[in-house]
């Protein structure tokens, strides 16, 4: 297929906060001509070029045999206090995640784009961010031709049933932004609306490699219309 002609996008997480941004901003693209949208429940929304597939994530590989694409966007994800545990956490953020990645290489994906999170390390001494580096970690293992990694704080955006804490962060976390300067700066708050353009920005990309992106970065890639290259801020492995 030529690079000018409608691509084929697979989605997850199309329900959560970032993932009902980006599926919006890929049916508003002409750059897709079709994308596949992967929910445990009917999305409830209809358009030309979406198909919604419901699926039991346990078995995500098999429910998706068949289906082509190139490029897979993957928007999964939980925290400890809504899985209650650290095993359901992993059972989500490392299974369910994973899965779903072996079932876009096998769909011949060429990009996989993943939102993991500011500060990931296999090596961190907090359990989420242990997480979500090995995760990556186990992403770039699959060699994807193209993997690209945004790492965000802390997201901003209302869900649909938000609580009071997050409405205290909505309201407070922005005012904090100034000041964290220097090595810092990945830790700012950032648009969950932001971060779902920046992933349409690098879905559309023609870039090889493994590619990390941080605060500064993904605000860039949010707010570019033509895709040259990421400013340094960018680390690629």
């Amino acid at each position: 297929m030529a690079d000018s002609e409608p691509k084929i996008a697979l989605l997850a997480g199309a329900t959560g906060l970032v993932g009902g941004h980006l599926l919006d901003a890929l049916l508003e693209s002409p750059a897709f001509g079709r994308v596949y949208a992967i929910t445990r429940r009917p999305l409830g929304r209809e358009h030309p070029r979406l198909a919604n597939r419901i699926v039991q994530f346990d078995k995500i590989e098999m429910q998706l045999k068949g289906l082509t694409c190139h490029v897979a966007l993957c928007c999964l994800g939980t925290t400890i206090g809504q899985a209650r545990s650290e095993q359901a956490f992993r059972q989500v953020d490392v299974d369910v995640v994973l899965a779903f990645a072996r079932a876009a290489k096998a769909a011949q994906a060429q990009r996989f784009v993943f939102i993991s999170s500011a500060g990931a390390n296999p090596n961190s001494k907090y359990f989420y961010l242990r997480v979500k580096g090995e995760v990556e970690q186990a992403l770039a293992a699959l060699q994807f031709p193209s993997l690209d990694i945004l790492q965000p704080s802390q997201l901003l955006g209302w869900r649909r049933e938000p609580r009071f804490p997050e409405i205290l962060g909505q309201a407070f976390l922005p005012l904090f932004n100034p000041f964290l300067t220097g090595a810092r700066e990945q830790w700012r708050a950032i648009s969950a609306r932001t971060v779902a353009r920046a992933m349409l920005g690098v879905a559309r990309s023609g870039r090889r490699g493994v590619y990390r992106y941080t605060y500064s970065s993904i605000r860039e890639l949010a707010k570019s219309k033509a895709l040259r290259p990421v400013s340094p801020v960018e680390t690629k492995t």
